[in-house]
């Protein structure tokens, strides 16, 4: 009897295992699917088209789960609202412009940071503890990304600066960590799934003016079936399974140890963009990136 819960244990954790891991590829995809759709149609429309899609899938995700149609508490409206600024405009704005412009690779190395640069605001404004070892995570990881900005000389940074790519990139980098310090607070007051879903719904009614005004009606007509695919793979797959798998993770695990999953999602990301788009992969980027993870780690230990 022993053995067979024991076996049935294992079966569960395996399974667990595999829709984080397949849910960090999911992820890392994206800036590969994100790139196809940059070419073809501007920011603030792939936005909105990626997020109704997302909006539909997460609001029948809610009713499956039982949440049904819930209002959030008078309370939460502003972190809710803030979410969907943070994370779904502004984001995904600078997310579509920056892949546009710049490798997806490179663009997901940049991003990787992210747990490092919400570890720097928890020292320096909320005065949390930080050990030695975290603090050279942090410069490590933030290292890492003057590496691959630089192409292997920080010093370059200094006599030629950033290109519009890069700087929309750290855009992104200060959206989420953003989204992600206030989505702590958030869920403190309703269900995850339900700030999701009311953050995609909020973000994506603030990119529906923008996308009107920039051409959404005649980007959507004469976008390829290669675009449509991938906007629905960034809707559905990427933004409403993903999170499924995810939030699965966070149940079984806990959030500390399903957020290491996520140091995959750039080699995913480098590997994917080096198959599908042909991208080179070189030294400073490779080099780079590894200093942005191990930064992460180190950065992101328990105290």
């Amino acid at each position: 009897m022993s053995q067979g819960v024991a076996a049935g244990q294992k079966r569960a954790g395996f399974v667990v295992y595999a829709k984080l891991t397949a849910c960090m590829a999911l992820w890392g995809a994206t800036w590969v699917s994100g790139r196809y759709v940059a070419q073809e149609m501007g920011p603030f429309p792939a936005a909105f088209l990626r997020f109704s899609s997302a909006s539909v899938f997460l609001y029948l995700l809610s009713c499956r789960a039982g949440h049904g149609w819930p209002r959030p508490p008078r309370g939460a409206w502003g972190g809710v609202a803030f979410l969907g600024l943070t994370g779904v405009f502004l984001y995904n704005a600078m997310f579509f412009s920056g892949l546009a412009r710049i490798p997806a690779a490179r663009a997901a190395m940049i991003v990787a940071c992210v747990p490092s640069a919400v570890a720097l605001y928890a020292a320096l404004v909320e005065r949390a503890r930080t050990t030695a070892v975290k603090a050279l995570g942090i410069a490590l990881s933030l290292l890492g990304v003057a590496v691959i900005l630089s192409g292997g000389d920080p010093r370059t940074l200094f006599t030629h600066g950033l290109s519009t790519g890069d700087l929309l990139i750290l855009g992104c980098v200060a959206a989420w960590s953003a989204y992600s310090i206030g989505g702590g607070r958030v869920v403190q007051k309703i269900p995850p799934l339900s700030a999701v879903t009311w953050s995609c719904l909020l973000g994506n009614a603030m990119l529906l003016p923008p996308a009107l005004l920039t051409g959404l009606v005649p980007q959507a007509l004469a976008a390829s079936g290669v675009v449509w695919a991938n906007l629905l793979f960034l809707g559905v797959g990427a933004t409403g399974l993903a999170f499924l798998w995810y939030h699965d993770g966070i149940q079984a695990l806990g959030a500390p140890r399903a957020s290491i999953f996520i140091n995959l999602v750039p080699v995913f990301a480098t590997l994917l963009s080096s198959t599908l788009l042909g991208e080179s992969v070189g030294l400073s980027l490779a080099a780079g990136g590894a200093m942005v993870l191990a930064g992460v780690v180190l950065a992101n230990r328990p105290a």
